[in-house]
């Protein structure tokens, strides 16, 4: 699986960090902050196209507090990411919404909590069937 990477410079350490856990792991990394961004809305937008544009399977972005990467990412039409601060909802949120990038809060999850979370939302697989409704419905907004 090929993810995409991309951090502000309140993130860039726990994306290095994730970054290490991940290349250990087998996956394939696009990384759009070989050195932190200036803005977290530079470096959400570039892990949101990626994944839109299928240069990725999947993105997760990093930022202080991982909402203003959610809330950036979002604007562009067809893209469907969350902000995680648990197992349970970086799981779900990929099972049930299908997706694409999730967003990482450096200030709020720690490294351990961020590791569990990345790997909560790469194991998920989307449950399609009655969530694709909704699905589309988010995809065509904007």
């Amino acid at each position: 699986m090929k993810v995409a990477l991309g951090a502000d410079q309140k993130g860039f350490v726990l994306k290095e960090h994730i970054k290490q856990i991940l290349v250990t792991k087998g996956y394939e990394i696009v990384d759009f902050s070989k050195k932190p961004a200036e803005d977290f809305v530079d470096s959400s937008l570039a892990v949101a196209k990626a994944v839109l544009g299928k240069e990725a399977d999947r993105g997760i972005m990093f930022d202080e507090y991982g909402v203003g990467s959610h809330m950036a990412s979002s604007k562009l039409k067809g893209m469907i990411s969350a902000n995680v601060t648990d197992e349970n909802s970086a799981h779900m949120t990929r099972r049930h919404n299908n997706t694409m990038a999730i967003a990482l809060g450096a200030g709020i999850v720690g490294e351990k909590l961020a590791e569990s979370l990345v790997k909560e939302y790469l194991t998920a697989d989307y449950d399609g069937g009655r969530h694709q409704v909704r699905v589309d419905m988010i995809s065509k907004m904007l």
